[in-house]
């Protein structure tokens, strides 16, 4: 954890000093206010890694890492306006704070500067690194939509929700990882590695996320336990545990705080909580072959290992 928490003290003294300032201070203010509740900073942490990793140097990285970390914000001021939310990170969400109008544009904002920073970049990769993010951030939306869409959906099956959070959540971390690589002249056959380990970690990240917020100690994780059940979030556990309507049977008869218990006895009955961690595993595992072939190449792994391993072993 050593060089992680060197690397996650350079971007946090760069994201210090590279604040948003311009007039009027009501949409620059809540994109201020979004980039300084916290996080785990994965993202420009990948970045950061990614670079190193191909022999680069971190310092060149951190504009990529700031970038996606900027981006990943704007997505959550718009998820938080479409869900609703109160809180992000145990604080007002910026559309609470300000308000609807605000957190629109702000977060509009925020995608600007990021396409902004990058096109005004020194980078000599800038197009490739334009048509990556490019990429993504459609592939971001269409994750979103399908998210959404779900709630609706009278039947969502396991590879649709795999699909969902690919493109939701481990497609950006990808495009961290990969751009990381990018900034540090990496070639095709390692960038595709690159890429295909994130995915697979993120994959991971995304089920352990799942599990944490069913069964994780709620003073570890800062939530309260159950909150997906509360919120009729259609997640993996939803989806394995309704094979024949039991989840729904306990949703349809119970009010959303009252049904959380039940629904956590029944998944806990059907060891659900048990092969979830094993999905967790799975992936995990297939990210660490991911590493060996990229080692195979002369790829320096042991910052992306021990971030993998943080993050499948973290209990918040």
């Amino acid at each position: 954890m050593k060089n992680l928490k060197h690397l996650s003290a350079l971007y946090a003294d760069y994201l210090a000093k590279n604040t948003f300032i311009g007039n009027p201070e009501t949409l620059y203010a809540p994109m201020n206010y979004i980039m300084g509740l916290g996080g785990k900073r994965v993202r420009p942490l990948l970045a950061i890694l990614g670079a190193e990793a191909c022999g680069g140097n971190a310092e060149n990285a951190l504009l990529w890492g700031h970038s996606l970390e900027v981006f990943h914000n704007f997505t959550l001021v718009h998820d938080d306006i479409m869900d609703n939310a109160p809180t992000r990170r145990g604080m007002p969400t910026v559309h609470e704070k300000w308000g609807i109008a605000e957190g629109i544009l702000s977060g509009d904002n925020m995608l600007i500067a990021v396409y902004e920073g990058l096109l005004n970049s020194d980078y000599p990769q800038k197009m490739e690194l334009l048509k990556l993010l490019s990429k993504t951030a459609r592939e971001v939306c269409e994750g979103q939509q399908m998210d959404m869409a779900s709630a609706t959906k009278n039947i969502v099956t396991e590879k649709d929700y795999l699909e969902m959070i690919r493109l939701k959540t481990a497609v950006l971390l990808a495009c961290s990882l990969q751009g990381g690589g990018i900034c540090a002249g990496a070639n095709g056959d390692v960038q595709r590695l690159l890429y295909d380990f994130a995915i697979n970690m993120g994959l991971s990240f995304q089920l352990n996320d799942d599990w944490l917020d069913a069964f994780g100690d709620s003073q570890q994780t800062g939530k309260v336990a159950g909150s997906d059940i509360a919120e009729r979030k259609k997640t993996w556990l939803y989806i394995m545990g309704n094979q024949a309507g039991e989840t729904d049977e306990i949703w349809n008869t119970h009010s959303l705080a009252d049904s959380v218990a039940p629904t956590l006895a029944l998944w806990c009955e059907l060891k659900l909580n048990k092969a979830l961690k094993d999905k967790v595993d799975e992936y995990h595992e297939i990210s660490m072959q991911d590493l060996k072939a990229l080692e195979s190449l002369g790829v320096n792994t042991a910052g992306l290992k021990e971030l993998a391993e943080w993050l499948n072993q973290r209990t918040y």
